[in-house]
């Protein structure tokens, strides 16, 4: 069974509001809209859920925020017993993400390849390698593949062109207009 991941980008808005401070959170736009993928990596980089390639979370475990959008709180509230690994973090703490910082620790899954039609090691994903004593570094054949150990960095979870692209161009948008302190994320995870 896989992991998912739901929330919405939330945005307080500066218009017709005389004390910032005042402002609610309102759920801008659903998760679902910019962003339809399984990608355990950036999960593990982003939030700590599904984390086998061992990044220190840049916002796990925070919970929903106790402000939160009554829309987010609303939605959240369908999932029930099925929502875990809530979680949230704003714009400004995105905008100052050092990319190329490396994992932790190395991957616990070997990076896999298979022979390209011109006859180069092409990359197919990630597996479990058959024993878990493995070293950072080791590559060995198996089957007519191709499996090396590594550690990824940020970057490498978080593509820049990759899916999460249309999440960060909504938030970078909504900063725009209301400030960089008035835009955040908020996530959960279902099995």
């Amino acid at each position: 069974m896989g992991t998912d991941i739901r929330g919405f980008v939330e945005c307080r808005s500066t218009y017709r509001t005389l004390d910032v401070d005042d402002a609610s959170w309102h759920a801008a736009i659903s998760l679902d809209l910019l962003y339809g993928g399984r990608d355990y990596e950036a999960f593990g980089c982003l939030f700590g859920v599904r984390n086998h390639a061992g990044f220190r979370p840049l916002a796990g475990d925070r919970g929903l925020p106790a402000d939160a959008a009554a829309g987010t709180r609303a939605e959240f509230g369908l999932w029930g017993r099925d929502a875990h690994g809530a979680s949230w973090i704003g714009w400004p703490e995105l905008t100052r993400v050092d990319w190329s910082e490396p994992a932790e620790r190395p991957d616990e899954r070997a990076d896999l390849y298979r022979r390209g039609a011109d006859g180069d090691w092409v990359f197919s994903g990630k597996v479990f390698p058959d024993r878990p004593d493995r070293a950072e570094g080791e590559t060995w054949e198996r089957d007519g593949l191709l499996l090396r150990m590594g550690r990824m960095t940020r970057r490498e979870a978080v593509p820049a062109d990759g899916e999460w692209r249309p999440v960060w161009a909504t938030m970078g948008a909504l900063a725009e207009v209301h400030g960089d302190e008035n835009v955040r994320l908020v996530v959960w995870f279902d099995n």
